[in-house]
Order: structure tokens, then sequence, then C-alpha cells
């Protein structure tokens, strides 16, 4: 590296194509292990706003742009690799390191895993109001 700028934009290219793909795929269990190394690795950034948002993204319906934390807008059905399924709107507070909490019609559901859960789909289009 010549100059500053292009290590600037080494580390962005780096971030892009290695760190946030590997964030999407990683086990619950890998992604705590990063979390403790988080800053050798990612830099002075915080896991919450980073390494467990890259892992949420692995399911495009529980994030959005803008957002520190996964989308509380939309009521989603979660599908578990069992085939079970759950429906409710994300708690984004409630919701850390790899557990996902869903706020249903009866209260709360117990956290599900990040490695427990093979898919996410809104269940209505447009956001609704959350008592």
């Amino acid at each position: 590296m010549s100059d500053f700028d292009q290590l600037v934009a080494s580390r962005k290219q780096w971030i892009a194509d290695v760190l946030i793909p590997w964030c999407r795929e990683a086990s619950l269990k890998q992604l705590q292990r990063a979390e403790r190394e988080w800053t050798d690795i990612a830099g002075k950034v915080a896991p919450e706003m980073t390494l467990w948002l890259w892992a949420w993204g692995r399911f495009p319906t529980l994030v959005s742009d803008g957002l520190s934390g996964v989308d509380e807008t939309y009521r989603v059905l979660v599908t578990l690799r069992d085939g079970t399924q759950r429906a409710g709107y994300p708690d984004a507070r409630q919701s850390e390191r790899g557990r996902l909490v869903l706020i249903g019609d009866d209260g709360e559901n117990d956290p599900l895993s990040l490695d427990d859960i093979q898919s996410v789909e809104r269940e209505s289009e447009g956001p609704t109001q959350r008592e």
C-alpha cells in the first residue's frame, strides 16, 4: 500500500467481501467466539451494530438500512429447521447475541437461536401498529 487512501479502500473491501459474508454464514458458536475478539477483527465498532446485524442479514426480512437492530415493523413468520413455525413481531431490545425474540399474540415466545432458523418471511405487506 503506497498511501492511506489505498489502505482505507482495502479495509472497506475486506469488510464487504470477507467479513460481512462470513457473518451471514457463521454458526452461533462461531459468532459468539468472534464477538469476544471483535475489536481485534473489526476495529472499534460495537458488535451489536456490526457482527450481529450482519449475522441477521442472512434473513433480509429482519434487517433494514438505517436500523441498528432487527426490524420490529412487520409481523414475521419464522420457520425453524425442524419444520415448526413461530409468528410474531421481532423485539429488537430482547433479541441479542444470536437469539431472536418474537412477540406473539399470546405474549413472548422463547428466544429462537440463529442456528435453528431456516427462513423468515413477512406475514403482511405493510407495517402495522403493535400495542
